[in-house]
């Protein structure tokens, strides 16, 4: 009993002492409410400090003060590197590096960057060193669309510039021999020229800017360039309807935009240049407007132009699958300028679309990308015109077979990834455009990083950075 008296007392007092102790914090008129929360949150601690709990007090308190002093140093210096790495600071400094030409040093001290303005005239002694470019003019040649890979090179560096590869000359050699063939072989011991070529290899080896620059070096000498940066756009996408006529599946959004980026660049050239297929061009389901009432084909005059032919599948919808597959035949008896196929994407072409055909009520089969219309008239390479393909791992395909349909078993070719004496020039590169701290730079850091990403480009800009 007396120890529920004593309970009851000890309760009674706690609850006076704390009345008064909140009474005392609200009323006080210089206590402010953190004042009075940490008041409250000591009060149910012990008020006796006994002597192991200085102690203790006191070795905490040391640590925590360490662990402020180097967390103070660290923020320091991370407020250093967030300077340094800023990205208004280092267009400033790039801007200003701009005056100091002793800076533009590659590998061995050769220059970094070239003084040349054409493709055309790049030669061997020009590899592994960077040409400039505009983006103005870049958007003016390749008015379909940059790679995604060129974008992003030239947003991470800060500058519009490309390193010259000896993969990219052989490629540019292979059909200017085709086009201009030399007067004499060098005892017929030169490479064989090829009208039709893959290009495959390893992500992010450069296969799309390679492709690219070829259509602007083509494009340059007046060539007629029907170019696709996105195969895959082909297959994904938009409306598709089976045409009865033809059998094949029609992607008429599509066509009408392979078209509109053809004109981009070649309107002029196709002006001049006559329609010699005069057969009824087919017609089928608009994009979205169902049939044309009555109508099944549509007729070219005599007298049209390949630019006619072009504005026909723009005007009208239900025509702009049937005038893409015109074109391709057009442009195979075209002679009197060379006619280049380059297709990007280009592995997209040998599997399964995004779409599906309904076979019963609850099931559906995959539509192949041979069964659309537009790309069983262009996926075909055994013809004798100019063509070249780029196959795009990005876009997870998967890995396709070595034997390709309507792909001539010799067209394969690998294209490497960066070999030591590219990467030594790349890694120069970037250092010259700030990605590398100066002071942590080093021939042997770079070669681990090269050897580290396996000369992938991309992995190399992402891990140079981080040298220190």
């Amino acid at each position: 009993m007396w120890r529920s008296v004593l309970r009851a007392a000890a309760s009674a007092a706690n609850t006076r002492h704390q009345s008064t102790l909140s009474t005392t914090i609200v009323r006080h008129p210089q206590w402010s409410e953190t004042t009075a929360s940490q008041l409250w949150s000591s009060k149910g601690y012990s008020s006796k400090t006994t002597k192991a709990s200085v102690t203790k007090a006191k070795k905490g308190k040391s640590k925590s003060d360490g662990k402020t002093e180097i967390s103070s140093s660290v923020s320091a210096s991370a407020s250093v590197g967030d300077d340094l790495d800023d990205e208004d600071i280092r267009l400033r400094r790039l801007a200003e590096d701009e005056n100091d030409k002793s800076l533009d040093v590659g590998p061995n001290g050769r220059p970094l960057f070239i003084s040349t303005a054409s493709l055309s005239q790049l030669s061997r002694k020009d590899t592994c060193t960077y040409m400039k470019f505009s983006m103005e003019d870049l958007n003016a040649v390749l008015p379909e669309g940059l790679p995604s890979g060129m974008v992003k090179e030239f947003e991470e560096s800060k500058r519009n510039a490309l390193l010259v590869r000896q993969s990219f000359l052989d490629l540019r050699d292979n059909f200017r021999r085709i086009v201009d063939p030399p007067l004499q072989s060098s005892d017929g011991k030169g490479p064989k020229a090829r009208k039709q070529i893959v290009l495959d290899g390893p992500v992010s080896c450069g296969k799309s800017i390679a492709l690219a620059m070829l259509v602007h070096w083509a494009r340059d000498e007046g060539w007629l360039v029907f170019y696709v940066p996105h195969g895959r756009e082909w297959t994904h996408g938009g409306f598709f309807y089976k045409n009865p006529q033809t059998g094949l599946w029609d992607t008429p959004v599509q066509a009408a935009n392979t078209l509109q980026n053809f004109l981009k660049y070649n309107e002029s050239r196709l002006q001049q240049l006559p329609c010699q297929i005069f057969d009824p061009i087919p017609l089928g389901e608009g994009a979205g407007v169902g049939w044309m009432k009555d109508v099944d084909s549509m007729a070219m005059p005599e007298s049209s132009t390949l630019y006619d032919l072009v504005q026909t599948g723009l005007t009208y919808t239900h025509a702009a699958v049937g005038v893409l597959v015109r074109l391709r035949k057009e442009l195979s008896l075209v002679k009197d300028i060379p006619v280049l196929f380059a297709i990007d994407q280009y592995n997209n072409w040998f599997t399964f679309s995004e779409y599906e055909e309904a076979v019963t009520v609850r099931s559906c089969r995959p539509v192949h990308a041979r069964e659309l219309a537009t790309v069983n008239a262009f996926r075909s390479m055994m013809h004798n015109e100019m063509m070249v393909g780029a196959f795009s791992h990005s876009t997870a395909v998967g890995k396709l077979r070595q034997d390709l349909p309507d792909v001539p078993s010799d067209a394969r070719i690998n294209f490497a990834r960066y070999n030591l004496d590219e990467a030594a020039a790349v890694c120069h590169y970037y250092l010259r455009q700030r990605l590398i701290r100066r002071e942590a730079f080093s021939e042997e850091g770079w070669k681990k990083i090269f050897y580290l990403a396996n000369g992938n480009g991309s992995e190399m800009r992402w891990l140079l950075p981080f040298m220190r």
